[in-house]
């Protein structure tokens, strides 16, 4: 996967100045890999904006990953009413997956040159657009175009939602709770979505064949907001001009030799593939609980579509209170260790899940997976960051991103395909080895050198 060298945050687009960050608890002596060049010995540089915290751009960059929460959670529910007005199997609902993970893919090669010469203004603006674009679309799309929408949303998403991530990092003052307040955005925006989608496709004006994709008219609305809020709050940077690119050819040169050198040292990293692997299971197991639950219980367990369709909202809801209250104590007791006990309480929910039959049991076991998952991505960026050097930082952390999402879209796709012929029950089994083999990776990851600040 070497097209996806390039990464989604290389080159950005705002100043940075630099600040101490704390290390978390768990941080023990080890050296870093000799491939890897240490960060000094008194301080954790990252990056920050030079003045106080901007509130605007802090609720509009949560806002977008709440836009993301929204679309990712409605697909769920919306699975059986997809098959049904289609006239698909499980089979063909892996193409929205395939479509979504190619958008990041496109994303991760294009991102390079864009930032290059846009701001991050049009960055975010470019990635609200195509947002809303897809959106518009699907409400009266067939199948193929339906299928592109999911395209564009996640190549917008991708545009936005990684920008946000990295500016929101480079905020002064405690930046792994900003990151956590976005991060719990998108979990909101995912507890949201099944209950938006539930209730405007049971409702009895959506009894007719397709008055399910009223849904999409509704997060319409959710993107027009995000397209203002963006235009308003990144105006200073909207609205300027385009960066000036440098003609001196000995300079470019330089920079372009620079960038490779880093990249190689970077994919040559066994820190840089353990942590990849583990984004890679555990945002699979999550996507693909949360998008293939309703259609496991109305086929296995019996379950109506009006009662099962809240499922993943309870899934969801989970997540965004682990986001909000495994942060802080996360961050105490340490961040590694605590990820492990995450992965094996995730583990046993799971077969808990699986093994018993009632389907008020499976909603309250999901839901507690979900709680126990939700720190995983802002923890594990955060051990990220302190495991590679500053000027690989963001190389390394896109890569990561990309990995994640591939994992996100690769799984729920196979086990679409899987289900085809053996059934939707495989769902099961599937979530909980990628469970296990998620923590089983994150057990390998080097520890955290220890640093005096």
């Amino acid at each position: 996967m070497s097209t996806t060298q390039t990464t989604l945050t290389e080159t950005q687009s705002y100043p940075m100045t630099e600040l101490r960050r704390p290390v978390s608890k768990d941080a023990e002596a080890s050296p870093v890999e000799a491939d890897e060049e240490a960060p000094p010995a008194d301080t954790d540089v990252i990056r920050s904006e030079p003045t106080d915290t901007p509130v605007a751009k802090l609720v509009v960059a949560g806002y977008s990953f709440f836009c993301a929460g929204v679309n990712d959670g409605t697909l769920g529910p919306l699975i059986p009413y997809i098959i049904s007005s289609f006239g698909v199997g499980t089979g063909e609902i892996a193409i929205i997956y395939g479509t979504t993970f190619a958008g990041w893919l496109l994303a991760a090669l294009t991102n390079p040159p864009m930032t290059t010469h846009l701001t991050l203004g049009h960055l975010l603006f470019i990635g609200a657009i195509l947002q809303l674009l897809a959106h518009c679309l699907r409400p009266w799309s067939p199948l193929p175009l339906f299928c592109i929408t999911f395209f564009l949303q996640s190549l917008g998403m991708a545009y936005q939602d990684s920008h946000s991530n990295t500016f929101v990092s480079g905020l002064r003052n405690v930046p792994h709770r900003w990151l956590s307040f976005i991060h719990a955005c998108y979990a909101l925006g995912c507890f949201i979505g099944p209950l938006i989608a539930t209730a405007i496709a049971t409702s009895p004006n959506s009894m007719a064949i397709d008055g399910w994709k009223r849904v999409y008219l509704v997060l319409i609305g959710i993107c027009v907001v995000n397209v203002v809020g963006v235009a308003v709050a990144f105006r200073d940077t909207l609205f300027a001009g385009f960066k000036a690119r440098d003609n001196n050819a000995d300079n470019n040169n330089q920079q372009k030799k620079s960038t490779r050198n880093t990249m190689f040292r970077v994919l040559a990293s066994k820190t840089l593939w353990l942590l990849s692997a583990f984004y890679f299971f555990v945002l699979g197991a999550a996507f693909t609980a949360g998008g293939w639950v309703v259609e496991f219980l109305t086929t296995v367990r019996g379950g109506s579509l009006a009662s099962a369709g809240y499922v993943p909202t309870g899934f969801y809801g989970g997540m965004l209170a682990g986001r909000l209250l495994l942060a802080e104590p996360t961050f105490r007791l340490g961040e590694r260790r605590m990820i492990l006990v995450y992965s094996a309480l995730c583990a046993a929910l799971q077969l808990v899940f699986w093994l018993q039959p009632s389907l008020v049991g499976s909603a309250v076991a999901l839901s507690f997976i979900g709680f126990f998952s939700g720190p995983f991505f802002a923890t594990g960026m955060s051990v990220a960051s302190k495991l590679f050097p500053r000027e690989s930082q963001p190389a390394a952390l896109g890569f990561i991103f990309v990995i994640a999402q591939a994992g996100g879209a690769i799984f729920p796709s196979i086990t679409g395909i899987i289900a085809a012929k053996a059934g939707v029950a495989v769902l099961q089994p599937i979530v909980l080895a990628l469970f296990v083999a998620g923590g089983i990776s994150w057990g390998l990851v080097p520890k955290v050198p220890q640093r005096n600040e």
